[in-house]
Formats: C-alpha cells, structure tokens, sequence
C-alpha cells in the first residue's frame, strides 16, 4: 500500500479497543482510536478517514448519532461493531447510511476483509476520471461531482455508488442480488431490503432525474 489509509475507531471497551488498534495497524492502517461518541465527532472534524468503524452503545453520543453526522458531511464508509443483532437493528444501521454492519464476537480476518473491500471501492469511486452526460443528469466521477440541470446534488457514499451501477447499465435491468454484490459486496450477508432503502433515498437526492430509476416488478431497478 503506496499511501496508508486512515481509519478511525470508536470503541469504549479498552481492550477491545486495543487489540483491534494493534490488530489493524500491523495490517498496514493508520488507526486513530477513540472511546466515545464526543471525541468520534471531534475527530472527524479534524482529520480525513478511509473509513470510520463506530461502537453503537458508546457514551456521550451513540454510534448511531456519529453516523448520522458523518452522513450530514462526508460519503466516507462507516461500519458498525456491535452487539446488536436484530433485524430492525440492522436494518436501523443501514437505513442512516451505515456500509457495514459486524456483530461481536467478530472475527479480526472477516473485519479486516470488510475493511478492504470498502475502502478499495471508496477509493476506487474517487480516482475514476471522466464524466458522464444522461440527460439532465452529469457525473465526473474524479471529483465525485453530481448535478441535475447544472445544479450540485449531494450524495451519501452507497448513493453515489449505486447510481453509478446504475447509469453504467442504462437499459438492463439489475437484481437486488446484483445490485448487493456490485455496491455493497459480494460478502454481503445482510438485508436486501437496503436497496430499496438506498434507492429511495437516491430517486429522492436527484429529484426530476430520479424518475429515470425504474422499479420492475419482481425483478429489480433499472435506470431508462
């Protein structure tokens, strides 16, 4: 790895905190490692991360709370640890934009491969060049930049890679299942219920645009 890549971790448990610091850092990550929600923010603010990893029952402000502020500010991959593991806290977790979702006791080599898998998408959407006209929509996909008759839209990170799937494939019509392998990874093993979620909020960030996302019947999405 030519540049290292900067995550940050919020965890109040110290020594779980420590052993995944530990644990990252001699697979090659910068680590920033903090212990609750408050000192996430304060990180955030100052530093640019890869990827942030977010405890959901931390003191001060919850996992959820930081991530619903990265979401207002920054597209960067957020994965949650916890111990949480209901349906509706998972698909809580997804719906305010979290890319990952890992239940402890985890596996260090499952998070290390997550880690991976998202942060090579995040980079790889960041260095694409080129630019895409469809209609009233255009994307330059080496600055991330999106607009809608000229006007800025911005997108949460699996927004952006989902329209980009999308507007990729203009005219074939894409399963769930595909949809899930291609933005969120083929080691997936959650809810497709979040891509309709994702899809709802996309059609709903492009506005007059967003009618080119199709739903087919039993079928998936495709964007005409």
């Amino acid at each position: 790895m030519t540049e290292k890549c900067r995550i940050l971790l919020a965890e109040d448990e110290r020594t779980l905190r420590s052993v995944t610091t530990i644990f990252l850092q001699k697979n090659g990550y910068d680590v920033d490692a903090v212990a609750d929600g408050y000192e996430a923010i304060r990180a955030i603010d100052r530093n640019r991360y890869d990827l942030i990893i977010l405890d959901i029952m931390m003191p001060g402000k919850t996992g959820l709370e930081v991530c619903k502020y990265v979401r207002s500010k920054f597209d960067v991959p957020v994965v949650f640890l916890t111990a949480l593991n209901t349906e509706d806290d998972i698909v809580s977790g997804y719906e305010i934009g979290a890319d990952e979702y890992i239940t402890k006791p985890f596996s260090t080599g499952i998070l290390l491969a997550k880690v991976g898998v998202l942060i090579r998408r995040y980079r790889g959407l960041m260095v694409k060049k080129g630019l895409i006209h469809m209609d009233e929509l255009e994307i330059e996909p080496a600055r991330r930049l999106v607009k809608v008759d000229g006007k800025i839209v911005t997108l949460a990170h699996k927004e952006y890679a989902l329209l980009i799937y999308l507007v990729e494939n203009k005219g074939i019509i894409l399963s769930r299942e595909q949809i899930l392998d291609r933005v969120w990874g083929a080691d997936y093993d959650g809810y497709d219920r979040a891509v309709d979620t994702h899809i709802k909020k996309l059609r709903k960030a492009l506005g007059k645009a967003g009618t080119h996302v199709e739903t087919v019947v039993k079928a998936g999405y495709v964007w005409k």
